[in-house]
């Protein structure tokens, strides 16, 4: 898997990162990091899905509802939300790909309420890395790695297909702390009880 501590860290730019990746590169990360996620989940019970973290930092400021704000994020919340962030920036990176201007945002998120089992889950990552791997096949051979995306957000910088696509990874990767510390506090909870 990629290592995004440098970007994280501002000593590297997502560009930077993301020299000399190919298409087959982005296909094969998309796997790692799907196992990744498939293998924090592995003795995921149905409860720990629902399970509600202790989570001091909890702050959604896209919650739809106030009450959601500072509401932490089960399990089945973070890998709905990572796999649309993702699923996002592969059709953004398509379309780059293909020579069409992003405009906007392509994201589509199930709701996480709706997540209630750890085979919904499994079902959520294996369908995203599907909807992934598709939208990769749908890059030309010879891709258009000219044409740039800038997020809508202070400091961003201009992101070629392949930087859009990664971007995506990078999004997963930052919540794979958050899948595993809720897994740990899931699993403390089971014992306890």
């Amino acid at each position: 898997m990629l290592d995004f501590a440098a970007v994280r860290n501002r000593t590297k730019t997502l560009a930077e990162l993301t020299e000399g990746l190919t298409m087959n590169d982005l296909q094969h990360l998309t796997d790692e990091m799907t196992d990744t996620m498939l293998k924090l989940i592995l003795d995921a019970v149905d409860a720990d899905v629902i399970f509600e973290p202790v989570d001091p930092q909890a702050n959604d400021t896209y919650a739809i509802e106030s009450t959601e704000i500072k509401l932490p994020w089960t399990l089945g919340h973070v890998i709905v939300h990572a796999t649309a962030s993702s699923e996002e920036a592969a059709a953004q990176a398509c379309s780059l790909a293909r020579s069409v201007p992003v405009s906007g945002r392509s994201r589509y998120e199930i709701p996480w309420q709706n997540m209630k089992t750890t085979a919904q889950l499994q079902r959520r990552l294996e369908e995203s890395r599907r909807i992934r791997h598709a939208f990769l096949d749908a890059w030309p051979d010879e891709p258009d790695l000219e044409l740039t995306y800038t997020p809508d957000y202070p400091g961003a910088r201009p992101r070629n297909a392949i930087a859009r696509f990664i971007a995506g990874l990078a999004h997963d990767d930052a919540h794979l702390g958050q899948i595993a510390e809720i897994m740990r506090q899931a699993r403390a909870g089971r014992q306890i009880a």
